[in-house]
């Protein structure tokens, strides 16, 4: 079942087109990366989704319903969370206060708040630093931090947007297992990423763009193959190094 369709989704700002005429689906339960160089709109489209801005045309459909231009609050709601690239949380406030923040959306209880906010940390392995202000964590820790304030709101559908920029490679391999893990806890999963092995270990699909423009899709053995991919965005060195590494 396809749990969102984008259809023909434009967005311009002034005279600059972000995002022109894209079309894709994301079926329940599935991974799906989005790739493409620095500007491609890949933000843009997450944008989109969540109610950041409103496309300028197109069609964006979740669950069958059509959520186009709908505010940011009303996408939560129904279960759309998303994390940003730049992670900005409540620096004086708790790692349990962040994460709090997030429940809300689906509690009005103070205590339940909590109580959920508690079991998001625990399977993201920040429990115990709840009571640490989140302006004191690491970039691994609070980019843990974004993805449980997102969890928080219980999604049906999670937009993990450069989720592991700037971890180390062993912080990488680690997100890699708790991506894996939140997919196995019934959410689906669309993720942008520029670390090419871990979008390639996590997606079952993937779907890459290039000035705005879908260029190619395709599970990720595909994708790696494709010269139109290659040239746009992986690059040869990419293709020596996998040919290396077989």
């Amino acid at each position: 079942m396809k749990l969102l369709d984008i259809q023909d989704l434009t967005k311009n700002f002034g005279g600059l087109t972000a995002v022109n005429s894209l079309s894709m689906s994301l079926e329940t339960g599935q991974i799906l990366g989005l790739i493409g160089p620095n500007g491609a709109g890949k933000s843009t489209v997450f944008n989109c989704i969540a109610g950041v801005c409103p496309p300028t045309s197109g069609k964006i459909a979740f669950k069958g319903k059509e959520i186009t231009g709908q505010k940011p609050w009303d996408i939560c709601r129904k279960r759309i969370a998303r994390t940003f690239q730049l992670v900005k949380p409540f620096a004086s406030k708790t790692v349990l206060y962040n994460v709090m923040v997030g429940t809300f959306s689906q509690t009005k209880s103070t205590a339940e708040a909590e109580e959920k906010a508690l079991k998001v940390l625990e399977r993201l392995h920040l429990d115990q630093k709840k009571d640490a202000l989140a302006g004191s964590l690491t970039i691994a820790d609070r980019k843990r931090l974004e993805l449980a304030r997102a969890l928080a709101t219980e999604p049906e559908l999670l937009l993990l947007d450069e989720v592991m920029a700037g971890l180390r490679p062993t912080e990488v391999e680690e997100m890699i297992v708790i991506i894996k893990g939140i997919r196995k806890n019934g959410v689906t999963i669309f993720v942008i990423e520029h670390i090419i092995r871990a979008i390639m270990a996590l997606s079952d699909w993937i779907v890459v763009i290039h000035f705005g423009e879908k260029i190619a899709e395709g599970t990720p053995a595909q994708v790696s193959q494709d010269e139109r991919v290659i040239k746009a965005y992986l690059g040869e060195e990419y293709v020596t190094a996998r040919n290396q590494g077989d």
